[in-house]
């Protein structure tokens, strides 16, 4: 490079951010004069200050009302994937209220697997995602047939499934008998017998037996129950229901830098609070973009920062942020105020309209701009 443009980029380092100058030198053409990659330096510097907040904006008041209009044009619908039956997604506004309440349970979690090379080819992708997904007993059991009076339970196997899973019986076998206790078992090509060690009085003591080894998982990862691949680009990548981020990343084949799951917890425990933030802003605006609408990413990396603050993912919710205002009023004016205004009541605690909501209740001036710095002085 130049030494002028050199010089020129050190010129502007302290007053625009690296990552556009970084962008600007990945993008100019290779022949330009240093007159012309100043005009655009300072065109960049121009177009940078003024994106900036005014010191003293209420952005939190305008972030709350940038998200909450186009929410209200928001559909109210699941997006569902053909042929696939258990394959749903929730979209729309129950998924914002979804991701802003941080809710532990969601409706329809799901994976995004990116995998290496030659994983992810059309010749190797099929293979990978049977080994992914949640195998139980049953997908393996052609037919369950139990006798109550001896009690023994009779579990015709798939042979060809099985050869294909290349699994024998005495796998299963080995799965049944380290979960379930005080059974005996007989196996052999194509069935496996199970019976009780001591005779039971018990005569239904067969049929639970016989629903827990149906549900005991022989292979896959927990909690993967229906697995899709996908052409994306030019490679395969695997959509799932159901979620387990630590566990999928455990396998060999899967790239760990791309795999993404919906649920924000599980972000938060397998890589931090700070990949849970930028997983906020990225499932809301996969949702704000599919309806159609137009949101600024900073009104919705606000909401994130907000709900991150604390090193653990909290919900815009009165169990969450809102039970950690410090205003009495504040956090009475959210959905339980009784309880709120008796525990102040009782260690008298006072309120110092610091903040909107409470002057709003009691028609005070809001005083929003609380960036802005005070001037003390003393007057004669």
């Amino acid at each position: 490079m130049d030494p002028k443009i050199t010089a020129l980029f050190k010129k502007f380092e302290k007053s625009v951010p690296s990552v556009l100058l970084d962008q600007l030198k990945t993008e100019m053409p290779e022949k330009v004069s240093a007159e012309r990659v100043e005009r655009m330096l300072e065109m960049i510097q121009v177009r940078y200050d003024n994106a900036q907040v005014d010191a003293g904006e209420a952005v939190g008041l305008v972030g709350a009302e940038s998200i909450g209009e186009p929410g209200t044009q928001m559909t109210l619908n699941t997006f569902h994937y053909a042929g696939v039956s258990e394959m749903n997604v929730t979209v729309g506004l129950p998924r914002i209220i979804e991701i802003f309440d941080a809710r532990r349970q969601i409706k329809t979690p799901m994976m995004e697997i990116f995998l290496k090379s030659p994983y992810n080819k059309a010749d190797k992708i099929k293979d990978v995602a049977q080994k992914i997904r949640e195998s139980k007993v049953q997908d393996i059991v052609d037919e369950f047939s139990t006798d109550i009076f001896e009690q023994k339970l009779i579990l015709k196997l798939h042979v060809k499934r099985l050869n294909d899973w290349q699994m024998k019986s005495s796998d299963i076998s080995a799965v049944i008998r380290s979960k379930i206790k005080n059974i005996s078992i007989k196996s052999d090509d194509a069935s496996i017998e199970i019976s009780l060690k001591t005779k039971s009085e018990d005569l239904t003591e067969i049929n639970k037996i016989k629903e827990k080894a149906r549900l005991l998982r022989i292979r896959g990862v927990k909690g993967i129950t229906q697995v899709l691949p996908v052409k994306r680009g030019e490679e395969y990548i695997i959509l799932t229901a159901g979620s387990n981020l630590t566990d999928v990343l455990k396998h060999d084949e899967v790239d760990g830098t791309r795999t993404t799951t919906n649920d924000i917890y599980e972000v938060a425990s397998a890589l931090g609070i700070e990949a849970a933030r930028q997983a906020i802003i990225d499932e809301v605006n996969k949702v704000i973009e599919a309806q159609g609408l137009n949101i600024d990413i900073r009104h919705v990396m606000l909401v994130a920062d907000t709900m991150c603050v604390s090193g653990k993912v909290r919900g815009i919710t009165r169990y969450g942020v809102v039970r950690e205002k410090t205003s009495v009023l504040a956090r009475a004016s959210f959905e339980t105020p009784l309880k709120y205004l008796i525990n102040a009541s009782l260690v008298g605690e006072v309120d110092h309209l610091n903040s909107v909501v409470e002057n709003v209740m009691i028609n005070q001036p809001v005083p929003i701009g609380t960036g802005l710095p005070g001037l003390i002085t003393k007057v004669k």
